[in-house]
């Protein structure tokens, strides 16, 4: 993480000013939200499910090496598009405003070993009221990788360039695991009642996942194609978790991103939250192809700043955002995926060794400083 203070030169009024301006950014999409924008998730579904009925479809004749690579491939692009553009999306409560209790947070359940429940309070909540807040933001780094100079060093970390690769194949099912946090049991932060219930609701879920996957599907192939079926399904899950695992590494990690302090949240006023998200996230250059394959998560910036609003909106509201930046002296942080990929490879492998950078967080001691009343020259009114 960047150890320079990009804060230092804000005010309270800059604060106050700049929550004003990105507030004006967010109420304008939402007060021009409509049938365009319905009618965009409502395409995205229909062709995700077109593409899987595809990718299902190929499977069944995929003793065929054609049809069972193209099958792959196509099953693996729309399990990406319905975890990352609508899965994600739809339970962060994009959508909520149309009214439809089909595509709507408190009813979805994405095609993922997660629950949707324990998945919401783990990045809905934790990881976007408390974004790269070290000790706070359990998604920096998912308590496995040390991805940042401030986390004490283990030695375990001498191993995280090895483990973080099968982090990224397993990423679905760690993720399912990580977010019922079993481990506050012991911290008496969660009642026994409480695990055991998660536990259950998480063991029904990835019985279905396995089931669907790994048993029904591949059944439809036949017995000759049983074998090359669950394999492709295999295939297809395995590429979605890298794909899911790469998109929200790049998201937060890259070399200009800050980390922040618990002690830094005292009496963060709207201003100074939006200042946090934007010193934390960092988009990623790319097409509208690439920005749908994300999930727009491309876009973490402005996702950050307003994950309520319908992820179509953020490529338009993004040039809006970096005026805003631009204005009080902010950076703006994006680049192309192989850059930003090379960036978090090297942290990943400079920082699984003791030391790995400064040793104090961007925004540990950052208070905003009061501006000086302006001086009216002599003779003016």
């Amino acid at each position: 993480m960047s150890t320079a203070d990009p804060m230092q030169h804000l005010t309270a009024a800059d604060l106050e000013a700049i929550a004003a301006e990105l507030d004006a950014i967010g109420d304008a999409v939402r007060a021009d939200l409509g049938a365009p924008d319905a009618a965009y998730i409502r395409r995205v579904i229909a062709a995700q499910r077109a593409l899987e009925v595809a990718g299902r479809g190929l499977l069944v004749f995929s003793r065929r090496r054609p049809a069972m690579v193209l099958g792959t491939a196509v099953l693996a692009v729309a399990k990406a598009i319905e975890n990352m553009e609508i899965g994600h999306n739809v339970m962060h409560g994009q959508w909520d405003w149309m009214r439809d209790p089909s595509i709507h947070s408190s009813t979805w359940e994405w095609d993922a070993a997660s629950t949707a429940r324990s998945w919401k309070h783990a990045h809905n909540y934790q990881h976007h009221t408390y974004t790269n807040v070290l000790g706070k933001d359990r998604d920096l780094g998912y308590s496995a990788m040390r991805v940042d100079p401030d986390q004490p060093w283990k030695p375990v970390y001498l191993l995280q360039p090895i483990y973080g690769m099968l982090m990224a194949a397993t990423f679905e099912w760690g993720i399912a695991l990580y977010d019922m946090e079993l481990d506050a049991v012991r911290r008496g932060e969660k009642s026994k009642e409480q695990a055991r219930a998660e536990v259950v609701a998480f063991l029904t879920k990835a019985g279905r996942q396995l089931t669907k996957d790994y048993l029904v599907f591949p059944a439809l192939s036949g017995r000759r194609g049983f074998k090359t079926t669950l394999l492709s399904n295999l295939t297809a899950n395995i590429a979605r978790s890298v794909w899911v695992h790469t998109v929200v590494f790049m998201g937060h990690i890259p070399d200009g991103a800050h980390t922040f302090t618990e002690e830094q949240l005292d009496d963060e006023t709207r201003g100074a939250w939006y200042v946090r998200q934007l010193l934390g996230s960092c988009n990623l250059d790319g097409s509208p192809l690439f920005h749908l394959m994300t999930g727009n998560l491309s876009y973490q910036v402005e996702h950050h700043l307003f994950p309520d609003l319908p992820s179509n909106r953020y490529a338009e509201i993004a040039p809006q955002v970096r005026a805003v930046c631009k204005r009080y002296g902010l950076p703006y942080l994006t680049g192309p995926l192989g850059k930003q990929y090379r960036s978090v490879a090297k942290k990943i492998l400079r920082l699984a060794f003791p030391g790995g950078g400064a040793t104090k967080s961007v925004a540990s001691t950052w208070r905003p400083v009061a501006r000086e009343p302006e001086r009216v020259p002599v003779g003016v009114s």
